[in-house]
């Protein structure tokens, strides 16, 4: 499939940590290049126990336990992808790490978005390892999403959303005036 053309080289990225997403999943899954139709998403699930034994399979097939990242590695993790990108120059405007996933708002130029999130997962999974905090065996599933930013509208709801992972107890880095308008914003909200 063919990538649109984002907005000013802005990307919303965002990975799962191995096994944290299998085939079958209850939640709702998605075929890679919708190979397979699956009716449902995240949002509105599938009927209960619809793909039950395909995601049995799926687990039978994984070669460990899956991935959860604890808080404390979720901030090391978090921090470690966004200097890994600011080491290659990437500029980054947002990013959350949660127990099973990540999301990243970056700008990325030459449609090379998932390379340099590869080298981002790369160099926290080693930040990690070399810091025995998680199990051996690597730390990511296979692959990352990269979804182009259309606009400016698109880009600022997207830190939000990123930004809002802090409710699911996830680490969440952004510079400090968009956290400061971030905690704003929820204040406002709350009214």
């Amino acid at each position: 499939m063919p990538l649109r053309e984002p907005w000013n080289d802005w990307f919303h990225c965002s990975g799962h940590t191995y096994g944290s997403w299998l085939r079958g999943d209850p939640r709702g899954w998605r075929a890679r290049n919708h190979r397979e139709h699956v009716e449902g998403d995240y949002r509105n699930p599938p009927r209960k126990g619809s793909f039950e034994r395909l995601h049995d399979r799926s687990k039978e097939l994984m070669r460990r336990e899956a991935v959860l990242l604890a808080p404390q590695v979720q901030e090391i993790v978090c921090v470690e992808m966004v200097e890994s990108l600011k080491r290659h120059d990437i500029e980054v405007v947002a990013a959350a790490v949660t127990a099973r996933h990540f999301h990243i708002l970056a700008r990325i130029p030459g449609r090379r978005a998932r390379h340099f999130i590869g080298i981002a997962k790369k160099d926290a999974a080693r930040k990690v390892s070399d810091l025995k905090v998680v199990q051996p065996g690597g730390l990511w599933a296979k692959r990352s999403k990269a979804d182009p930013i259309r606009d400016r509208a698109h880009q600022i709801n997207t830190v939000w959303y990123i930004l809002d992972h802090v409710d699911e107890r996830g680490a969440i880095w952004a510079p400090e005036k968009i956290l400061t308008a971030h905690e704003e914003r929820r204040k406002s909200k709350k009214r």
